[in-house]
């Protein structure tokens, strides 16, 4: 459904997306990630061909984006991070409008218009000024605008921007059930979101690709071993003499948390995945530790982009 072979975009000297190939098969949901400054809107405004390519090529649904532009747009609802919205429209208004850019048919354009209005919940604002409405709302409608004619492929930078926590369930939830009609490509900072909306996840950094898989994928394969938490009535020397002990240990620091007088808490990674979890228990027997907790830490989707993308890129 959306082919990007070989993307370049050129400003000068600097390379914002660097070669950039990746596929998205009809009825899935790619997440996009990446730490600011990466190429995620570049690549995204190049897709729904909003700029132009310095060097590659971008297919929707058979569609050469830059050879074909009229057809490949017909197959594209755009949401860029900014709504694409005028504040002095009344909201039904601004849809209609949007109707008649989209060439959806003059008899169809009514029903269309009460279609993804009713689906955004937005149908009671429709006769306010869009300079009146919440930030959230205004997103609400950029989306809504983005549904109108009910294209195949949607392009989804930062969706959830400005919705409060309820909201943001709600959006994950409809982007979820879009995803059984449309492709999407979902760009967002909220890594839980990409998480649970997405089937599969591109990150990007520095406008090259760094993975392309399932967020379950990569996180096994890119996250490294799991850690464990362990609650011990050990002070830290204590602790670290006797874990020394243990010769795959990569890493350990004492967590900053307070599980109770006279115990410490610590994670513990290790650089296979041995028997961790009984050489441990076995160590803190050997040793006089009382054991009060041992738990597994488990890496997320979030751990995973930070440390390939690098804590300093981060802040998102």
């Amino acid at each position: 459904m959306i082919k990007v072979e070989n993307l370049v975009k050129q400003y000068g000297d600097f390379r914002a997306v660097d070669d950039l190939s990746f596929e998205v098969e009809k009825g899935e949901i790619l997440g996009f990630l990446g730490p600011n400054g990466a190429g995620k809107s570049t690549t995204m405004n190049m897709i729904t061909g909003y700029n132009s390519a310095t060097e590659g090529n971008v297919t929707i649904n058979g569609f050469n984006v830059y050879d074909e532009p009229e057809k490949a747009k017909r197959c594209i609802g755009y949401l860029p991070e900014i709504p694409p919205v005028y504040p002095d429209m009344r909201v039904k208004e601004y849809l209609f409008f949007c109707s008649q850019l989209k060439e959806v048919p003059r008899k169809e354009r009514k029903a269309e218009v009460d279609r993804v209005m009713d689906l955004l919940h937005v149908t009671h604002m429709q006769n306010k000024l869009i300079k009146h409405l919440s930030k959230g709302y205004r997103q609400r409608v950029g989306l809504a605008q983005a549904l109108i004619g009910n294209p195949e492929v949607l392009i989804l930078d930062e969706p959830t921007v400005g919705l409060d926590p309820m909201q943001i369930t709600w959006m994950r939830e409809l982007i979820r059930s879009l995803g059984r009609e449309h492709t999407i490509i979902l760009s967002s900072h909220i890594l839980f979101e990409v998480n649970a909306v997405c089937d599969r996840v591109l990150i990007i950094n520095h406008g090259k690709k760094i993975v392309i898989d399932t967020p379950e994928n990569i996180i096994r394969t890119l996250g490294g071993t799991s850690g464990i938490r362990i609650v011990v009535d050990a002070d830290r020397e204590k602790f670290g003499r006797s874990i020394s002990k243990l010769g795959n240990v990569s890493q350990w620091d004492e967590l900053e948390e307070n599980p109770g007088e006279g115990l410490h808490a610590y994670s513990v990674y290790f650089s296979d995945e041995a028997e961790n979890r009984a050489r441990l228990f076995r160590l803190c027997a050997a040793d006089s530790l009382t054991l009060y907790e041992m738990n597994a830490i488990q890496k997320t989707l979030e751990d995973v982009f930070i440390e390939m993308t690098g804590k300093e890129d981060s802040a998102c």
